[in-house]
């Protein structure tokens, strides 16, 4: 392929000057002022191409890409700035919920002490009863067994006086275990 490329432009070189050994045309002054003019025209026909049709394509593009980027931008930013709010909204809640839940505590302990405190006076009053019934049951049984011991000291004091051979009534045997007690 670049055998014939070459014998192509030997060719061409050949016919142009009649010389065999021809030059590069694009280097020759000769075919200069053409080569400038339609250097110039091509030129202006990509020039007007792309200032008429490309360039306001590209640029709407670009408005349109701007415009979308500055509104996702706003949206973004107002996005952001409910996401603050509901933020603090939450944190706002979350402190009205601890400050509830302590406070539901501090009324929960606030009752259960004071029902402890309740059970714990009912529980001592019921104690006490207790004690007073005991008390009394003491006091009774000691005072039968004062009075038992009372009957069997007359007794014993009888029979002992019996056994010296001394007669003692009851009511002077009585009378002297009673003050022997007291």
């Amino acid at each position: 392929m670049l055998f014939i490329l070459a014998d192509a432009a030997g060719a061409y070189g050949e016919a142009a000057n009649g010389d065999p050994a021809g030059g590069f045309p694009a280097f020759e002054t000769q075919y200069w002022p053409s080569q400038i003019f339609w250097l110039i025209v091509t030129f202006a026909v990509l020039y007007l191409a792309l200032s008429r049709l490309v360039l306001p394509r590209i640029s709407s593009i670009l408005e349109r890409r701007g415009s979308t980027v500055a509104s996702d931008l706003d949206e973004a930013a107002n996005l952001n700035d409910k996401a603050r709010e509901a933020e603090q909204a939450l944190s706002v809640r979350l402190s009205e919920a601890r400050a509830k839940a302590h406070e539901t505590a501090s009324q929960a302990r606030a009752e259960i002490e004071s029902e402890i405190a309740e059970e714990t006076r009912k529980v001592d009053e019921q104690i006490d009863k207790q004690l007073e019934q005991a008390e009394a049951k003491i006091t009774a049984m000691r005072a039968d067994a004062m009075a038992n011991v009372e009957t069997i000291a007359t007794e014993a004091a009888e029979a002992m006086m019996a056994q010296l051979g001394r007669t003692v009534s009851s009511q002077e045997a009585r009378k002297a275990v009673k003050s022997a007690l007291n």
